[in-house]
């Protein structure tokens, strides 16, 4: 049985760190939105070797459901206190251990 943390530090591994103004990291959690912490490219690579490592069948992963992410502005909350809206679902490292656990795609 697959544990959240292995699948954590599977995605911590692959991909890229995400660092503060002052290069404070900031490491992907549990429910951390992928989209918003990492370029699709980064996230659909890290999905490749997920599917590899942990022998889950993503075929269903359909990425429309995800994507496009708004993205927050970095000066926006200087601007407005209106919560950015997403019509997205976020795509989070929570969803992938839990289809780790099912050996395929249990979302969409």
């Amino acid at each position: 049985m697959v544990k959240d943390e292995v699948v954590l530090a599977f995605f911590r591994h692959e991909l890229p760190l995400m660092t503060t103004l002052t290069f404070r990291p900031i490491p992907v959690e549990m429910d951390t939105p992928l989209q918003a912490y990492a370029e699709s490219d980064d996230i659909g690579y890290a999905i490749d070797k997920y599917s590899a490592t942990f022998d889950v069948n993503v075929s269903n992963l359909d990425m429309a459901h995800y994507y496009p992410w708004k993205v927050e502005w970095f000066f926006r909350k200087w601007f407005t206190n209106k919560p950015l809206i997403q019509r997205k679902k976020p795509l989070t490292v929570r969803m992938f251990a839990e289809s780790a656990r099912a050996g395929r795609w249990l979302f969409d």
